[in-house]
């Protein structure tokens, strides 16, 4: 009996082992992926209501005819960010949830193999993204964005797509940054783990548990140069390359930039890592040789990769045949009047002085919120209304992001100090009208901003300088509130402003007035359930007709020093009218 027991093992084993499938010799893999798409789903501005020549269908026509090639095995990933920035994911987002959300329907017809959540993902709320999340036919990772109730990752944290035998691991990461720039309820449920810490742990789970041939790290985070040295960086692809060994790839995307470089891990290995931009202007592109070594019993790598640029590539009229109903039902809904503006409006103003484009949004603030001050930046560098009818598509150009609109409790000091902090990025200090009032920087490709004008903040409700002579912490004089009541650096004022600043985005509370993240969600007072763009939507159409006026409530001293600046500064970066 015992003999037959072991014949029976011995049987087993060599079956075991004859079954086991052998490892093809050479495999050519061309592993894509894009990032940051943020809604450019169709060959067509919907906005500015003009054809563009980078989209998914570009992308789609490119990776297409790869595949019908048949030389490589196709991998098709996507990085993130992909439910912002365009009306037509807005419109699967907020106007039309009872059908599958045009996201999926778009990836699931391109048939992409995996994708990572982005920041901007999360930022529509648990009911767009987890119904996403559903109707996506790939896996949709994060590995750090982990629930709170039992530890494990909300999404899933890794897949496996095999090749030809050849077992590839994708392990998506994004920015645990969410929390400094969204509300709790948003992505209530979990909370996001440092990326080393969560790369550490997953990269020794999937080596032991999977025995990958080839590893992806897909990361919506940037490369980091700058940040890696922080204890949990908003960016930090780079640094898993250089402290972590594992990865043969990493893509990284959320700062949109383009980017291909190699970095060393701890074990002298050669990382790549590669950034396609944003808005579907670059596919990334890996063309990978796996040779197995059948003394080491692994494979051999070749890795060679490059940026496709999209706006080369035509088209597929598949594509856009496909999605013609779904784009025109969106046409037409971008393309309904809402109000009418009595007077054209731009943002080039409103990176000198007080505007009527940000007027308009500040009132249209403290009227909702019942607001004493209104804080508020320009969110476009160079958007313009025009007067006349004002279509739905025109909100997008008033307002890009889907914020929520804040109230918050606010000390009259704390205002000034969050002033003082907006101004020090915004304006440089001056010693005469020759010298340079905004931070600008000028090459053989034109001149454009050093400092991000999503951040210059400007106040309404009160009435105040900002003198450039003088140092910052000294500059904001604010001579009353614009009712004419005495203003009170000790009093409690009710402050609108959105949901990205309210959480201490821009650090304007933060460093600025001095808050810490606590105090931030004590002084809120209340918040809208829904973005601000609908809110301004719903008010400009009971208003109806909008007279746009800009009321100089605070303005820019010395006043010759800054007028010569602006006339210079905006040639610079517009050119002359």
């Amino acid at each position: 009996m015992k003999n037959n027991y072991f014949y029976f093992l011995l049987v087993f084993v060599l079956v075991l082992f004859s079954c086991t499938p052998e490892k093809t010799e050479h495999i050519k893999l061309k592993i894509m992926a894009t990032s940051d798409v943020h809604g450019a789903l169709f060959p067509y501005d919907l906005v500015n209501d003009k054809e563009t020549k980078t989209s998914l269908a570009q992308v789609y026509n490119y990776v297409d005819q790869e595949r019908n090639k048949k030389e490589s095995e196709i991998i098709l990933l996507d990085n993130g960010d992909i439910l912002q920035g365009d009306p037509l994911v807005y419109y699967s987002n907020f106007e039309k949830t009872e059908t599958k959300h045009i996201c999926a329907d778009v990836m699931n017809y391109m048939g992409y193999d995996a994708g990572t959540v982005g920041n901007h993902d999360i930022e529509p709320g648990h009911s767009v993204y987890d119904k996403v999340n559903e109707e996506f036919s790939f896996p949709w990772l994060a590995a750090n964005a982990v629930r709170n109730s039992d530890g494990k990752p909300y999404f899933k944290p890794y897949t496996i797509i095999t090749k030809k035998g050849a077992k590839i691991a994708v392990l998506g990461l994004l920015t645990p940054a969410i929390p400094k720039w969204l509300p709790e309820k948003i992505w209530s449920g979990m909370h996001f783990e440092p990326m080393l810490e969560s790369a550490k742990k997953w990269i020794k789970i999937i080596e032991e548990k999977e025995h990958p041939d080839f590893v992806i790290g897909l990361f919506h985070s940037g490369a980091g140069e700058k940040q890696s040295e922080e204890i949990n960086p908003e960016n930090a692809s780079i640094l898993i390359a250089k402290k972590i060994s594992g990865f043969d790839m990493i893509i990284c995307g959320h700062d949109h930039h383009e980017q291909t470089s190699w970095f060393e891990n701890p074990d002298k290995e050669k990382v790549l890592l590669i950034n396609p931009k944003s808005k579907a202007q670059f596919i990334a592109e890996a063309s990978v040789d796996l040779n197995w070594n059948a003394e080491n019993k692994k494979y051999e790598k070749e890795i060679k990769a490059k940026l496709v640029k999209v706006a080369d590539l035509e088209k597929s009229e598949k594509y856009v045949e496909h999605f013609q109903p779904l784009f025109a039902e969106v046409e037409a809904y971008v393309s309904r009047q809402v109000g009418t503006f009595k007077s054209t409006i731009s943002t080039k103003d409103a990176m000198f002085g007080d505007s009527p484009f940000i007027d308009l949004i500040q009132h249209i603030q403290m009227d909702l919120a019942d607001a004493d001050v209104s804080f508020t930046a320009p969110l476009s560098f160079n958007a313009t209304i025009d007067s006349g009818d004002l279509q739905v598509r025109d909100l997008f150009k008033l307002y890009r992001f889907e914020n929520l609109l804040y109230t918050m409790n606010l000390t009259g000091q704390e205002i000034k100090d969050f002033l003082e902090f907006s101004y020090k990025d915004w304006f440089q200090q001056m010693k005469s009208a020759k010298d340079p009032l905004l931070y600008i920087s000028t090459s053989d490709k034109g001149s454009r901003l050093n400092t991000m004008f999503f951040n210059y903040d400007a106040a309404e409700g009160i009435d105040y300088t900002v003198d450039v002579s003088k140092p910052y912490g000294t500059r904001i004089k604010i001579s009353q509130m614009s009712s004419g009541e005495k203003f009170d650096p000790n009093k409690t004022y009710r402050v609108a402003l959105n949901s990205y600043r309210g959480n201490g985005g821009g650090n304007h509370l933060t460093e600025g007035a001095g808050l810490s993240k606590e105090e931030l969600t004590s002084r809120l007072i209340n918040s809208t359930t829904k973005d601000l763009r609908y809110y301004l939507m719903k008010w400009i159409e009971k208003k109806g007709t909008v007279d746009i006026k800009c009321d100089q409530n605070w303005k820019v001293i010395p006043e010759n020093w800054h007028d010569a600046a602006q006339k210079r500064e905006s040639e610079l970066l517009y050119g002359k009218n």
